[in-house]
């Protein structure tokens, strides 16, 4: 049912376009409500969402509880800075903390923030237990840590680099997957931390092969660095465990977290093992939104709910649907020859012949009603909200071969 004239959204759309900087290029559509696994534009338009935010909404959209713990705190306290304290951060943070091998937690607003934040605090730690020289920090080619100036140093991919130099010193790029590769490039005298994903999101969808990420914690304690993980897309649920280090069997010393967090509301957070627990220390760092109640009341219903075993099992299943369906439509139809990742994040890089067009891809699923993304020109990226129903990725499938088969004709 059409809800509002389609004159009205090309004039938001022409305003989105006029006072926005032009940073971002969305698609000519107005989302405006959303249940469960689907999105409804303001025309009506009903899409599958095989997107979920770029992994942020791994709840769905309008889920119950996110909503009634969002109403509740809204008539309580919204902010009140980090000089009081509020029972919700304190609440989240222990939920956290139970969850894994942490023992404190930073909290911030964005994964970028997050991964500030680690970087500042390795280079903190070592400040106060190594010499100067040892301050650099390795990261992987094909990563992606954020878009802040150190952040975006850290990653590991020219592209996101150009037009912003002199970038901040003190980072190594290693092939990602490639311990050999490491072991060469790795210093006790300069190597302060190692960064990495343990599975790569905007890298193209590629999990650390077996036995990688337990021979990054050997490295790092042969070499008495830091092992810090970015979980901010692969974590929460996404992979099928609740951490995606925990497929690699290690504890790291650093983790970083945030989309999924909030479901949908910003949020982000670093935690901290045993051996950095008390490097920030008063002034060392700080965020006027972090820890706000608001947002920690919502993640700490979502924490509650991503973490549920039953949850997780289903992920599990619905990613060997979903990549087993998605095999036969590239051999179907010729536009991808595998599919890669785990759980629910999963990758389909384009064959030869539809490299490039990745983008274009997307804008046929999204015109047939299902939205899919990208990683890269070359790859088709799927990141389902985790509690997505069968009927819904059924209907989301039957679209997205209908898409495809149109642009391949």
């Amino acid at each position: 049912m059409n809800t509002t004239p389609a004159s009205t959204t090309q004039q938001l759309i022409a305003k989105g376009q006029r006072y926005f900087v032009p940073n971002y290029k969305p698609r000519e559509m107005i989302l405006d409500h959303g249940q469960g696994s689907r999105l409804w534009d303001q025309e009506g338009k009903e899409y599958i969402d095989l997107g979920a935010g770029i992994a942020v909404n791994s709840l769905g959209h309008q889920h119950p509880a996110l909503v009634r713990a969002l109403e509740t705190q809204t008539r309580k306290l919204w902010h009140t800075s980090n000089i009081y304290y509020t029972a919700p951060p304190i609440e989240l943070a222990e939920a956290l903390v139970e969850s894994c091998c942490a023992e404190r937690v930073y909290f911030c607003n964005s994964g970028a923030e997050a991964n500030e934040a680690a970087i500042k605090l390795v280079r903190k730690y070592a400040s106060l237990h190594h010499p100067p020289q040892k301050r650099e920090i390795i990261s992987f080619q094909g990563s992606f840590h954020g878009r802040t100036l150190a952040a975006v140093t850290a990653t590991a991919q020219p592209k996101y680099h150009e037009g912003f130099e002199p970038l901040p010193g003190g980072f190594r790029y290693c092939p990602f997957n490639d311990i050999d590769a490491l072991r060469e490039m790795i210093s006790r005298e300069r190597t302060c931390a190692v960064l990495v994903e343990p599975v790569q999101g905007e890298g193209g969808i590629i999990p650390a092969r077996p036995g990688f990420l337990q021979a990054l914690r050997e490295l790092c304690d042969a070499h008495d660095a830091l092992l810090v993980t970015d979980e901010i897309q692969c974590g929460m649920g996404r992979t099928g465990h609740f951490w995606a280090h925990a497929w690699g069997g290690v504890e790291p010393d650093v983790i970083t977290l945030a989309k999924a967090l909030g479901c949908g509301v910003p949020i982000g957070a670093m935690m901290t093992g045993k051996k950095v627990a008390e490097t920030f220390q008063l002034g060392s760092h700080g965020s006027t939104f972090g820890g706000n109640p608001l947002a920690c009341a919502v993640a700490l219903e979502a924490v509650r709910h991503l973490k549920d075993p039953e949850l997780l099992a289903h992920v599990a299943r619905q990613g060997q649907r979903l990549r087993e369906q998605l095999a036969a439509l590239g051999r179907d139809t010729g536009l991808f020859e595998e599919v890669r990742g785990v759980g629910l994040m999963l990758g389909a890089p384009l064959s030869p012949d539809w490299r490039g067009k990745a983008g274009e891809l997307m804008e046929s699923a999204r015109q047939h009603g299902v939205l899919i993304l990208q990683a890269g020109p070359d790859v088709l990226r799927f990141l389902p909200p985790l509690v997505i129903t069968d009927e819904e990725l059924d209907t989301g499938l039957e679209r997205l071969a209908q898409a495809l088969r149109a642009a391949a004709s």
